[in-house]
């Protein structure tokens, strides 16, 4: 028995099965069942993809985004790495049992671990200079088969889309040939690969597609740019499963989903003009609100509350004896809290249309709490509102990035397709089905 699992990072139910289903004839060949996957809270990269391959949610694996905060000081955040999952990844558990399994470029993988087969690191690995495979000498490998191995586009926040087309194209070539000499030069039972060029071209050309979205022009030389990609591949999913074995299960699964993007609330400054963020002096121009800590410019002996940025909002709570100068005494923290719920929810847009903003409290959502998360989660719109974490903005309603151009965000739903019979509606799911099938 061969288990395939080909991850396409923020590949989107709509337009799988929807709009693009009669131009992905590989897809299509395979899909003895499919449909929508839900995700983690939040829907992001990180930790979706490990939630799925460990069964275990963001609290349980104590990683809450890209960036965590190590510590209750101010300036403690650091970027999520392989080193926290303390949990048994399927390529783990399949290894105690025997079998060996090959993963290549799953996020949270890097720095590399021993594994019963072979590794190649994920989008966060810094460069081709450190090692990123296990075992060490398979990056030779990699470096004769493809040259210098790409994990990520350099910059898909950019006005310049010709440059974002020629590297996804150029990443996910290299991905796909890294694949095809894996599958069929190693000894494997299990295979997983994820190619994030769906999550970088849906940010890069939502606008260009969507005919729905504020900033769409139908004349766009860019308009068929992700309808192109989806077709180049499902044309290179089909070249991979014709060098497995006719028996091999194959599973196509995305980690999120994808949507238009109508704005952004800079959260910061709505905790400014509600008085529960207050600076020792206002910036000149928008500046992160990381930035403004580092050099001191907030007066935490007044401030209740701040937030990050990002495709969703995490806002904390500057607690007395938790947080170094904290005020707000933790017999008020509840109550703080649900009064701060409460607010973010009756948030408008600017013409006083409710954006229906969902807030969700971490305990009430994840089966356990480890390390520290943010005091509430925060869906601005329903995703349908990016978080802004900049401060000194003009409005706290933004229809720019702070972060550069990207006019989509993420959706609740990702995929699932499958050439077994069953498909599972969870991405918690994801592992017990792969499992069940070396038992």
């Amino acid at each position: 028995m061969k288990v395939a699992v080909i991850g396409l990072d923020c590949a989107d139910p709509k337009l799988v099965f929807e709009e693009f289903w009669d131009e992905l004839p590989s897809i299509r060949k395979l899909a003895k069942s499919h449909g929508p996957l839900h995700s983690t809270i939040p829907p992001i990269t990180v930790p979706a993809w490990m939630s799925m391959v460990t069964s275990k949610d963001p609290g349980e694996l104590g990683i809450y985004g890209f960036r965590n905060r190590k510590s209750y000081d101010y300036d403690s955040v650091f970027f999520a790495n392989s080193r926290l999952i303390k949990y048994p990844t399927i390529w783990d558990t399949l290894g105690e049992m025997g079998y060996k399994s090959i993963a290549l470029s799953v996020p949270l993988t890097y720095p590399p671990k021993k594994i019963n087969g072979y590794l190649v690191t994920s989008f966060l690995t810094p460069s081709t200079e450190v090692e990123y495979t296990y075992p060490p000498n398979l990056k030779k490998d990699i470096e004769k088969w493809v040259g210098e191995y790409m994990f990520d586009v350099e910059k898909f926040r950019t006005e310049n889309k010709q440059m974002v087309i020629d590297q996804v194209y150029e990443m996910t070539q290299k991905r796909f040939e890294v694949a095809k000499h894996l599958i069929v030069e190693k000894d494997w039972d299990f295979f997983m690969m994820v190619e994030i060029g769906v999550d970088r071209m849906h940010h890069a050309f939502w606008a260009h597609h969507d005919p729905t979205h504020f900033k769409h022009n139908p004349n766009s030389p860019y308009k068929n740019a992700i309808r192109d990609y989806y077709r180049y591949v499902d044309e290179k999913i089909g070249e991979l499963v014709s060098l497995m074995p006719d028996d091999t299960v194959v599973i196509i699964v995305s980690d999120h989903g994808i949507q238009k993007m109508d704005g952004g609330i800079s959260i910061n400054d709505w905790l400014i003009e509600k008085g529960y963020l207050v600076l020792k002096e206002k910036p000149e121009k928008p500046t992160r609100i990381g930035k403004l800590i580092e050099e001191g410019k907030i007066d935490w002996s007044k401030t209740k509350a701040w937030g990050l940025g990002g495709y969703y909002g995490r806002l904390f709570i500057n607690v007395e004896g938790r947080e170094p100068n904290g005020v707000v005494k933790k017999s008020e923290y509840e109550d703080f809290r649900d009064q701060l719920a409460r607010e973010l929810e009756e948030i408008t847009d600017e013409h006083g249309n409710n954006i229906g903003t969902k807030v969700f409290k971490p305990e009430e959502v994840y089966k356990e709490v480890r390390n520290i998360p943010p005091d509430l989660i925060i869906y601005f719109g329903n995703l349908k509102w990016r978080s802004i974490g900049s401060v000194g903005n003009e409005s706290i309603w933004l229809h720019e990035n702070d972060t550069g151009p990207d006019d989509a965000n993420h959706a609740e739903d990702g995929i699932i397709i499958s050439t077994d019979g069953t498909v599972p509606r969870s991405i918690y799911e994801v592992r017990d089905l792969v499992l069940s099938f070396f038992k």
